[in-house]
């Protein structure tokens, strides 16, 4: 009898096993929303579906009549600027410091315990001090997820660099190759997929940031959106906003991943 760890699914099964649980997910909403609308038919907790119909013709196809925008477009690229911006700047502090520290032990021993002690910080607490420092516009929120997440990355493309193999840095060096050149030839190439594996890491965190930033002090954004209509406990568009940031998220995700494999094939497992 064959163990269950060397139990592999088809393509096809892997797929059906896949969407399983979103089926289950979708069938207990729909049978839990039926049965409250049946006791109460003005019920808000949970809408019908045609209530997300309705929603999504709302914000999602016709123009505000106040602002004369579409919402739910105006929402999704305001937040996903944002985003792109402080992930582009995450990256980038991620992947200098995480060298510096990964390869240099000078620099390891200067700033090691700094960043692990600012990785140890909770990003929201910091909130009402960036807010009042860098006011209440694009760059403070910008830089709360810049502080949630560049830390991060650079503890872990750090700790990639001080895994590679002492005999290939020794190699490198014997053949005559300064510090530079062993960062930038040897190290760096070597830590590209792990700044890509620490994003994909991070993209849920800086997704909260980002909404809590929003929630707090924003006149349009993803997070803006949901909690403005909170007090009107407006599930109707609370939950197709939650389901879109949840396939915006994991978009990045995917472009990520297929990114990786793409550029970087050497460093696939099986």
């Amino acid at each position: 009898m064959p163990r269950l760890v060397n139990l592999y699914p088809s393509s096809g099964g892997a797929l059906a096993l896949g969407a399983l649980p979103f089926l289950i997910l979708i069938a207990a909403y729909l049978f839990s929303s039926a049965a409250r609308l049946a006791d109460n038919p003005d019920d808000k907790l949970l809408p019908a579906p045609s209530a997300f119909v309705e929603t999504l013709k709302s914000y999602a196809v016709e123009e505000d009549k106040r602002s004369g925008e579409v919402l739910w477009w105006l929402d999704t690229g305001a937040s996903l600027k944002r985003l792109l911006i402080a992930l582009s700047i995450s990256a980038l502090i991620g992947i200098v410091g995480g060298l510096a520290i990964g390869a240099l032990p000078v620099v390891r021993s200067l700033l090691g315990p700094f960043v692990a002690a600012l990785a140890m910080i909770p990003p929201l607490a910091i909130l009402p001090i960036l807010f009042i420092m860098l006011g209440l516009g694009e760059v403070a929120k910008i830089a709360l997820i810049v502080f949630g997440v560049a830390p991060c990355i650079i503890r872990d493309v750090s700790l990639r660099a001080g895994e590679l193999p002492k005999e290939q840095l020794i190699k490198a060096q014997t053949l005559g190759a300064s510090s530079w050149l062993l960062a930038t030839r040897v190290i760096l190439p070597q830590l590209w997929p792990r700044l890509i594996d620490a994003l994909r890491l991070t993209l849920g965190s800086a997704w909260l940031f980002l909404i809590a930033a929003e929630a707090i002090a924003s006149t349009e954004g993803l997070g803006y959106r949901i909690f403005l209509v909170r007090r009107y406990m407006a599930m109707d568009v609370i939950l197709p906003y939650v389901i879109w940031i949840t396939l915006l998220a994991y978009t990045m995700d995917w472009l990520l991943r297929t990114a990786r494999a793409r550029l970087f094939p050497w460093a696939e497992t099986r």
